[in-house]
């Protein structure tokens, strides 16, 4: 990795970021380039999504209020002053900020949707037209804009003016019902990933519609929302219920259609281990020294180790108990049997194998030192390469406003 510097030296008192690969600005990605995209959403789907098409080139303005992005109070932590949750969404973007309720906010946000190929809102459709912000409004200022609304349940149906965070479509959703042990209420998966995923269905979704309008000229109108991007994560776990009546009932991450597929205790530590098909099954009895289990006729197929999979687990159980996680993990992976380590944040950042391939880096800005979670893309044997920081509240407004024809 060219862009890469050695290491910042780690010591006693220093932060996890210090250690990481310091990487210079610059730009890899530019399938985008030429293309401006107008933000005017706040906390993480709306600045996920438009990071997410940043880092293909896109240039993105991001609007805020005089007060700012919701996500920028968002701590503590901070650092240098900034939430670290509004720095993980905002990297790549110019900061303006203007009031879109002053006669010359409104002017200028007529200017820049003017000047932009896509428009990204959060606001549910009643503020979006209080504000001159739907879709009708917009596309009068530029034909073949793609407009880009991000909402908890869509511009349509009798929900659409609710009020959501990733908390409530979470609930919504049936995968809080679904998480957990079994003895336990209800859980919120540990990130916002109704956010991250409703953000990445609108960057999509945006991309698509560029590459048409780049064939056919006509812009597009796209209604993403946080409820179904969630809900369409739980497809492999809804479809047995409507085809077969099955309800899917929290069980700690025990239970699948795969009949092995669970978190085991060794000597130390946990492992995860996925016995997923009659080869790996075979491969697992063999690597562990009792090849003669797996020639069992009751555990012959899938179906027949679901119906014994309480007998085999303790089987599994014990045997694991007799080494460590790392030992386990050195014979099953020589064995081509899917295993694995349950990581705690700080040992995935700490992963080096990770980290050579771009998923965690600082960048610098001056003496600033600021972490950021990479793409997790390669094109051409190429990661990403961030441009920029996330910007400071209003940092680049008198540029961007300032070159907007007519003012």
């Amino acid at each position: 990795m060219d862009n890469l510097k050695n290491n910042i030296s780690s010591s006693d008192g220093k932060l996890p970021c210090h250690d990481l690969p310091l990487v210079k600005n610059g730009q890899s990605f530019g399938m985008f380039n030429g293309i401006r995209v107008v933000d005017v959403t706040t906390s993480v789907a709306g600045p996920y999504a438009t990071m997410l098409m940043s880092d293909f080139g896109a240039e993105v303005i991001k609007i805020e209020r005089p007060q700012g992005d919701d996500a920028r109070a968002w701590g503590p932590p901070f650092l240098d002053g900034q939430a670290l949750w509004f720095n993980a969404v905002n990297r790549n973007k110019k900061s303006v900020v203007l009031d879109a309720r002053s006669p010359q906010g409104k002017a200028d946000m007529k200017a820049l949707i003017r000047s932009a190929d896509v428009f990204v809102t959060n606001q549910p459709p009643s503020v979006q037209k209080k504000l001159g912000m739907d879709y009708s409004s917009v596309k009068a200022l530029r034909e073949d804009i793609i407009f880009v609304s991000i909402t908890g349940f869509g511009l349509s149906g009798e929900r659409a003016e609710l009020t959501c965070y990733d908390l409530i479509a979470e609930g919504y959703s049936g995968v809080m019902d679904i998480t957990g042990a079994p003895e336990s209420g209800p859980q919120k998966i540990g990130t916002p990933a109704a956010d991250m995923l409703a953000g990445q269905d609108a960057a999509m979704s945006a991309m698509a519609a560029l590459f048409d309008r780049a064939r056919t000229g006509q812009g597009h109108v796209i209604d993403v929302s946080l409820v179904e991007s969630m809900t369409r994560f739980l497809s492999c776990r809804i479809s047995p219920y409507l085809g077969a009546g099955e309800i899917p009932k929290r069980s700690g991450g025990t239970d699948s259609v795969i009949a092995i597929y669970q978190p085991f205790e060794t000597a130390d530590l946990p492992l995860t281990l996925g016995l997923g098909n009659d080869g790996i099954w075979v491969r697992f009895w063999e690597a562990v020294g009792n090849a003669e289990y797996a020639q069992s006729p009751k555990y012959k197929s899938n179906t027949d180790r679901r119906e014994h999979r309480a007998e085999i687990v303790a089987d599994i159980q014990e045997v694991l108990l007799t080494k460590t996680r790392d030992e386990w993990l050195d014979i099953l992976g020589l064995a081509r049997v899917p295993a694995g380590p349950i990581n705690r944040v700080d040992e995935v950042v700490g992963d080096k194998l990770l980290q050579e391939r771009g998923l965690f880096f600082a960048l610098e800005n001056g003496e600033r030192i600021v972490p950021q979670i990479g793409l997790g893309i390669q094109i051409d044997e190429e990661i990403c390469t961030a441009r920029a920081v996330p910007p400071r509240l209003g940092e680049h407004t008198d540029k961007i406003l300032g070159g907007l024809k007519g003012r």
